[in-house]
C-alpha cells in the first residue's frame, strides 16, 4: 500500500512537471502573443511606480486632513495643490543651485584630476612603489582631462537614440503619472473590498488579512525612506557647509539619494566628497568622513527606529546578498526596488506559513476526536 502511494505521488509530480515543462515550451514558440502584453506592462510600470511611491508619501497627509471632518475629494485637492508648490519651489531654487554647482565642478574637473596625478605620481616615488613603474602603467591609462571628456562626447553621442527614448518616457510618466496619483488618492480604499468580493468566502479574511499587512510593510517602507532621505540630506549639507567643503548642497543630495540603497548607500554618498577633497586637503576630506559618521549614528539609532523601526527585519547580510543579485540583473532600478520587493515576497510567505500551520493546528485535535469518537470501546476482561 505504501508503494502503490509512493508510486501515485511519483506520478502526480512527474506529470506536474512535465505540464509546466510543455506550457514553458509552448508560451516560447508562441512569445509574439506575450510581446504587446509585456510592452504593455512595461510602458505602464514606471508611471505605476512614480505613483505609487507618491501615494504612500501623500496619503497619511489626506487621512489627516480628513480627521478634520474634509472631505475626501477636497483634502486630495489641498495635497495637489501643496505637491503642485512643491515642484516649483523645486524647479525654481534647488534644480538652478544643483545645476550650478555641477556645472561649478565640471569646470573645476580638470585640477581635479591634476591632483590625482600629482598624487599618483608622489606615490610612485615611495620606495614600496619603486619595482612596480607606476608611470609607465599611468600613461598607459592616459587619465587626462581631456582625454575623459573625448570618451564621454563619443559615448554620448553613440547612446543618442537612447537619450531621445528616456527623455519621451520621461514625458509620459510626467504626463501620466498624476493622473494615477489621483485615482489611487481618490479610490484606494475601495482596491480591499472590491478584491474582497472576487475571493473565496472560506479564504476572505485571511486575504484581506495579508493585503492589510503588504500595505503596512510598503506605506513604512516608502514613508520612512523619504524621511530618512530628507533628514540625510539636509543635515549632511549643513555639515559639509561648516567645515567648509566645496558643492556641499551638491555632495549633500547625493548623500541623500543613495541613501535609498541599505548599507552601501552611505558609503557611495561619501565618495564624491571624499575624491574631491582628499588630494588638495586630506584633513577636510577627514572631516566629511566624520560629519557622514554622526549623521548616520543619528539616523541609525533615532531616525530609522522610529519611522520605520522593525517592520523589514531583514538581516544586513542578507540585503548585501539581494542588492548583489539585484543589481546584476536591473541595474540602478534593481538596487532601489529589490529590498521592499523582498520584503513584500517575505511577508506573504510568512503569512501563508502561519495560515497553513493554524489550520493544521486546529485541524489535528478534530481528527484526534473524531478517532476517539470512531473507535470502538474496550472489552473489559
Amino acid at each position: 500500500m505504501f508503494e502503490k502511494l509512493r508510486q501515485s505521488k511519483l506520478f502526480f509530480w512527474s506529470a506536474e512537471l512535465l505540464v509546466i515543462a510543455t506550457l514553458i515550451f509552448v508560451s516560447s514558440k508562441i512569445n509574439f502573443i506575450f510581446t504587446p502584453i509585456g510592452t504593455f506592462f512595461s510602458t505602464l510600470f514606471a508611471p505605476v511606480l512614480v505613483a505609487g511611491f507618491l501615494y504612500y508619501i501623500l496619503n497619511p497627509i489626506v487621512n489627516l486632513l480628513m480627521k478634520t471632518n474634509m472631505k475626501r475629494i477636497f483634502a486630495i485637492l489641498i495635497v495637489f495643490l501643496l505637491l503642485i508648490v512643491a515642484l516649483v519651489l523645486l524647479l525654481v531654487s534647488v534644480i538652478p543651485s544643483l545645476v550650478s554647482q555641477l556645472s561649478s565642478l565640471a569646470s573645476n574637473m580638470p585640477d581635479v584630476f591634476k591632483g590625482v596625478e600629482a598624487w599618483v605620481y608622489q606615490m610612485a616615488e615611495l620606495p614600496i612603489f619603486k619595482d612596480f613603474d607606476l608611470p609607465k602603467y599611468i600613461d598607459q591609462l592616459d587619465i587626462s582631462y581631456g582625454n575623459i571628456i573625448q570618451q564621454f562626447i563619443s559615448g554620448l553621442s553613440s547612446s543618442l537614440g537612447s537619450i531621445v527614448s528616456t527623455v519621451a518616457s520621461t514625458t509620459i510618466i510626467i504626463v501620466t503619472a498624476p493622473f494615477i496619483l489621483f485615482y489611487m488618492l481618490k479610490d484606494g480604499d475601495r482596491i480591499v473590498p472590491g478584491v474582497k468580493r472576487f475571493l473565496p468566502e472560506k479564504r476572505q479574511d485571511d486575504i484581506v488579512e495579508l493585503l492589510g499587512k503588504l500595505n503596512k510593510t510598503l506605506s513604512s517602507y516608502i514613508s520612512g525612506q523619504a524621511i530618512e532621505c530628507l533628514f540625510v540630506a539636509t543635515f549632511t549639507v549643513i555639515g559639509y557647509s561648516l567645515i567648509g567643503v566645496r558643492y556641499a548642497f551638491l555632495f549633500g543630495v547625493i548623500a541623500g539619494v543613495t541613501n535609498l540603497i541599505p548599507y552601501l548607500g552611505p558609503y557611495i554618498g561619501l565618495a564624491p566628497a571624499v575624491f574631491v577633497t582628499v588630494f588638495d586637503e586630506p584633513f577636510k576630506a577627514l572631516l566629511c568622513c566624520l560629519v557622514v559618521l554622526i549623521v548616520q549614528q543619528i539616523d541609525g539609532n533615532i531616525i530609522y527606529p522610529n519611522v520605520i523601526g522593525k517592520s523589514l527585519q531583514i538581516h544586513p547580510l542578507t540585503i548585501i546578498i539581494i542588492l548583489l543579485v539585484a543589481g546584476n540583473i536591473a541595474g540602478l532600478l534593481g538596487i532601489f526596488l529589490a529590498v521592499p520587493f523582498y520584503a513584500v515576497c517575505k511577508t506573504i510567505v510568512v503569512h501563508v506559513y502561519t495560515m497553513y500551520s493554524q489550520t493544521k493546528a486546529t485541524e489535528e485535535p478534530a481528527v484526534e476526536i473524531a478517532g476517539e469518537i470512531n473507535s470502538p470501546p474496550s472489552k473489559e476482561k
